[in-house]
């Protein structure tokens, strides 16, 4: 209880310079309402006190006096995508990406977008784009195998499963979800050897446990 009691006060402390740092910063903007530095500054404290309208409106007043602030664009979309405002997310997104087609993570974050609007081909589509310009990433083909389990599409989800874990060989999280996929296809003895294979590979046991019929 004493430890719980210390991490909510600690909690209330981080909440209070916010808020403190919120203050500060209105005054500033009061006396100097057309900075853009100072707005952005003042939306980023409004989500870490997770104010999500109000961070999503100082974007906006951002972009009102620079129509093509990157930092606005890209931050508003990820409010509007945590408000569920998706269509705006999406149109940000997309705003953001006409300038910078190649940010990895505006990428990811509109074709986050998408899936969670049911836009299951363009959703799909944009995480082809994203594996065959960053061949490389990890969390490219994670991505890719996540969305490809919720379609059923298991054959292209194992493929991608092997691809995030040869790249990173101890990634609890990763191989757990290639023995679940294995699991759901009943491959079992598959799933097994996955197992045995990665706590050879040094991945510890507890982080494996995973029931296998």
């Amino acid at each position: 209880m004493c430890l719980f009691l210390n991490f909510q006060e600690l909690k209330a402390q981080e909440a209070q310079k916010w808020r403190d740092s919120l203050q500060i910063l209105n005054e500033k903007i009061r006396l100097n309402p057309s900075s853009t530095d100072l707005r952005l500054k003042k939306a980023a404290v409004n989500i870490e006190l997770a104010q999500w309208e109000y961070a999503a409106d100082e974007y906006s007043r951002v972009l009102q006096l620079e129509p093509k602030n990157l930092a606005a664009l890209y931050f508003r979309a990820y409010v509007n995508t945590t408000l569920r405002h998706y269509d705006l997310a999406k149109y940000d997104y997309e705003q953001f990406l006409s300038v910078m087609p190649k940010h990895f993570e505006a990428m990811v974050g509109l074709a986050t977008v998408k899936r969670k609007m049911g836009r299951k081909v363009d959703a799909l589509d944009e995480m082809n784009k994203i594996v065959q310009l960053f061949p490389d990433s990890t969390l490219a083909y994670a991505l890719r195998a996540g969305y490809e389990v919720e379609l059923e599409q298991y054959e292209p989800a194992l493929f991608d499963w092997d691809e995030a874990i040869r790249r990173e060989p101890k990634n609890a999280d990763f191989i757990v979800s290639k023995i679940d996929l294995l699991v759901t296809m009943k491959r079992y003895e598959e799933a097994r050897e996955v197992r045995k294979e990665a706590i050879k590979r040094g991945v510890p046991s507890a982080a494996l446990r995973i029931q296998i019929p």
